[in-house]
This record gives structure tokens, C-alpha cells and sequence, in this order.
């Protein structure tokens, strides 16, 4: 994956929808106004960005790749400056300048890096102004890899997005869309759209819990004929449904949430880069992942440079081991992954920690990168091994293992067979100790059907088995 940001500028992404001039004023407060009960700002400094789709387009280029941008600004002063600093960092601009429309501006008051007031100054597009945009958009298609659609319900878009998506399929170019209109029969057919929680309920209602989320997700793939979905969720992270493809969970990443203006933007305009550039759709939502998780610590509408998304790709994996949740370890799997590195798996019920234990799971780690110890809980263990089993719970067995060196990542599970967890994560090597021959390894058909490899370490003598360990202290005990 990091080969292939070094790539990025081998992209070229088209990027149509509603631009805005983000204005930010800065100031100090340190009165409350005796007309009202509101905070006296002194302004200082004042910074004008793009916003909406301008933001899609300068995040693109943050990352290196080639970026054209096609919309609508007016003739005025607004405009004026929005094409010049979309200009000066390398997007290219094709702008359709409306002699009867003002620019729409965003104005926020900060003070302290807090901000306390956004003013909005727009009017209503003409309803011919879309069609303007068709045609530039039209003559741009050939040279574009990608198209972005940054739908902010100005007007250009909306209800006309699917004369945009169909001209982008009819020379098979994939279409990114950040939606933000109700109905999305208007984004049928895009390659991904990237709806935020609110976005995705207003369509599809109410949900109550992560399976609702996926199961309406789902029936919303198949019905507009979406190759994929992804649910942006904010501190709970992202959900991504591809079409005949099981849903993929990722977490939001660890930081300060400083600012969460432009985060979508910044979202869509990483996982179209990479996508353009030959990575595959999972593994760019992953890099839109931790480009938001960047983003999001930084002040107003940022971007993210190809160096910190390429730190952040690098050592996200280490920052995390030990005990960890199934959503968790599924990105870490994959970051380890797609470096190169690999993932051993590995499964038992630990009920008795032992020298044996100690040197098998040493004997797993050595066949890779890093270990996953996937641990039966209570439950399973007793109605495998009967009543009075497990003699240690489930938390201090997982606590005991996080703390070997050998050790990587420890999972709890409640299935019979750890099966679902190998379908799920799809690691390189299953390891299993024991003195029987492949054929006995649970999970052993599932990991070489998908290429996987399946090691036996050899066999444990009767006297260390935790069974063995057990009864020998209830006789003692007994005694």
C-alpha cells in the first residue's frame, strides 16, 4: 500500500459539484457586549479557502495527484478569489461564472480556536446552470481516471446526478459521490457514495445497532445497483458494503478531535486517489480512514500530505496490541497485510498457562510477523470440557497471554470453532499444536481454500496438559 501512494501521482480525478468560499475570521474576546448577551471579537487576521467541492479538489492535489475541478461561482469578488487560490496550489479550473449569481460564502468567527458563530451568505443556482456544468464535464471525461462528485445541495448536482454518473459508465470511469440529497435512486449506479450516519438514515430510517446498519446498507447496494457503500460514522467509525462482498468494519482512528470541517471531503478525495491509482476498494477506504483520522486534528478545512498518510499507515499497527475487539483486529490484519507482513493465527482455551503453552505459542510466532491467540470463553470451554471448567476466567486467561512477549493481538470467542473468526480475518498461517495430522485441524479447509497455510507444532506430553495440571491439584487438594 505505501508503494502505491508514491503512485498518487499517476492519478488524474475530475472532481464536479458546489463550490464555496470558506471565510474565517480571527480574533480575540475578552468582553461581552453591552448590546447583547454575546461575545466581543476583535478580528486580527482573516483567511479565505475553497470549500465544498474545492476542498475535494485541494485535498487531491495535498495528496499529489491531478485535479480538475468544474462548477459554479459568480461573477464577483468571491469568485475571484476562489479560482485564484484553487489556481495557486495546482488544481486545474473550469468555472462557469454566472453574471446573476453570488458566490456562496461561508463566514466563521473563531476566537481562541473556538468557533462561535458561521454566517451563510447564499441564493438559489439557476436551473440551467447544471447543464453548463454537463457539458464542461462532458469534453473533461476522456482524460479523467476518476470521477468525485461533491453533491452539497447547492443545486449542480442533486436530481442531476445521474446524467454525470451514466456519461462517467458509458466510458467505463468509476464515479466516488458524496451525497447529500434524501432520495438516493439519484446516485444509482456510482461506484461508492459516502453518506454520513445522518445522510444514511434520512434514506434509509432509523437504525438500532451495527446489523441494522449493514442489513439496510445492504438492501440499499442492491436495489440502486452500488458496487459499494460507505457509511461514515464519525467517532464510530466507518462501515463499508460492497456489493456480494461481507461488510467491513473500521474503527475511528485515536486522536483529538480538534475540527471536523471538510473530514468528508477529505474522506472521499483519499479513497478516490487511491482507487485511481490501482488500490483496491477496502484497502482505499482504510487510507481514507486514516487520512479523516488526521484531518480531524487540524483547524477548519485541512488537508493530509502524502508523508503523514504515509506515517500513519506505517505505525497505526503497532500503536495497538494486546487485548482487542473483532473490529479492531480486522484492520489491524489487514494494515499488517498489505505491508508485506505475515499474520499467524492461532486457538485454544488457555485455562492453565504452562511452560509448554509459553514455548508453542513461541514456536506459532517464529511462523510470521505477528500472532493472533484467538481464546474460547467461559461458556464454550464449559460445554467442552464439562462443569467446573474454566478454573480462570475468561479476562485474567487473556491477560495472562497479552503479557508474553510471543504474543500480538488476544481474542475472545464464543462460537464452537473458531471458523467464523478465520472466514473473517483470513490469516496467513493457522498454527496448532498437537500430534495429530492436518485433516484434524479445525478451520484447516477454510484457511487453504483462500491460500492460506496450515502448521502443526508438534505434540504436548500428557503431563503438562492444563487437564492433566488440573486434576493433579484437585487430588492434592483432595488430600
Amino acid at each position: 500500500m505505501i508503494s502505491i501512494i508514491n503512485n498518487f501521482n499517476m492519478a488524474n480525478v475530475l472532481i464536479v459539484g458546489d463550490l464555496m468560499l470558506d471565510r474565517y475570521l480571527f480574533g480575540d474576546t475578552s468582553r461581552v457586549s453591552p448590546e447583547a448577551p454575546v461575545p466581543v471579537v476583535k478580528v486580527n487576521k482573516r483567511e479565505d479557502k475553497p470549500g465544498g467541492a474545492g476542498n475535494v479538489a485541494i485535498n487531491v492535489v495535498a495528496l499529489g495527484a491531478k485535479a480538475t475541478l468544474i462548477s459554479v461561482v459568480g461573477d464577483d469578488a468571491a469568485g475571484d478569489i476562489l479560482e485564484k487560490e484553487l489556481q495557486a496550489v495546482g488544481v486545474t479550473t473550469d468555472l462557469v461564472k454566472a453574471a446573476d449569481y453570488k458566490t456562496i460564502v461561508k463566514e466563521r468567527v473563531l476566537s481562541q480556536n473556538q468557533q462561535l458563530l458561521r454566517l451563510d451568505y447564499e441564493e438559489a443556482l439557476d436551473a440551467d446552470s447544471w447543464q453548463l456544468v454537463f457539458d464542461k464535464f462532458e469534453k473533461a471525461l476522456p482524460a479523467a481516471g476518476v470521477v468525485i462528485l461533491s453533491d452539497y445541495a447547492k443545486g449542480i448536482l442533486g436530481s442531476h446526478s445521474q446524467k454525470f454518473i451514466q456519461a462517467a459508465k458509458e466510458k467505463s470511469i468509476p464515479v466516488f459521490v458524496d451525497p447529500k440529497h434524501d432520495d438516493f435512486s439519484v446516485y444509482q449506479q456510482a461506484t461508492l457514495i459516502t453518506p454520513n450516519f445522518k445522510e444514511f438514515t434520512a434514506a434509509v430510517g432509523d437504525c438500532d445497532g451495527e446489523q441494522a446498519i449493514v442489513d439496510k446498507g445492504q438492501a440499499l447496494v442492491k436495489t440502486y445497483e452500488l458496487d459499494s457503500l460507505l457509511v461514515t460514522r464519525g467517532a464510530h467509525g466507518m462501515t463499508l458494503i460492497e456489493r456480494n462482498q461481507p461488510e467491513f468494519y473500521l474503527p475511528a482512528r485515536g486522536c483529538e478531535v480538534f475540527d471536523v470541517t471538510g473530514a468528508g471531503d477529505t474522506v472521499i478525495s483519499t479513497i478516490a486517489t487511491a482507487y485511481a491509482s490501482g488500490v483496491a476498494m477496502i484497502k482505499a477506504v482504510e487510507m481514507g480512514n486514516a487520512a479523516a483520522g488526521i484531518v480531524i486534528g487540524k483547524l477548519g478545512a485541512a488537508t493530509v500530505s502524502v508523508g503523514e498518510l504515509h506515517r500513519a499507515l506505517t505505525s497505526s499497527h503497532g500503536q495497538v496490541s494486546g487485548v482487542v475487539d473483532d473490529a479492531t483486529l480486522s484492520l489491524l490484519v489487514h494494515e499488517a497485510q498489505v505491508q508485506g507482513q505475515r499474520v499467524v493465527f492461532t486457538n485454544g482455551c488457555f485455562d492453565v498457562l504452562h511452560a509448554m503453552h509459553v514455548e508453542y505459542l513461541a514456536l506459532a510466532k517464529a511462523q510470521g510477523d505477528y500472532l493472533i491467540v484467538a481464546v474460547n470463553d467461559d461458556a464454550s470451554i464449559t460445554a467442552l470440557k464439562g462443569e467446573g471448567r474454566p478454573v480462570n476466567k475468561l479476562e485474567h486467561r487473556m491477560a495472562v497471554l497479552a503479557g508474553l512477549e510471543s504474543v500480538d493481538w488476544v481474542i475472545a470467542f464464543s462460537d464452537d470453532t473458531p471458523c467464523r473468526l478465520l472466514e473473517t480475518l483470513k490469516p496467513d498461517v493457522l498454527a496448532k499444536g498437537g500430534d495429530y495430522g492436518l485433516e484434524g485441524v479445525v478451520g484447516a479447509d477454510i484457511v487453504t481454500q483462500y491460500g492460506g497455510e496450515v502448521v502443526v507444532l508438534g505434540g504436548v506430553a500428557d503431563g503438562v496438559k492444563s487437564t492433566a495440571i488440573i486434576e493433579r491439584m484437585r487430588k492434592l487438594n483432595d488430600n
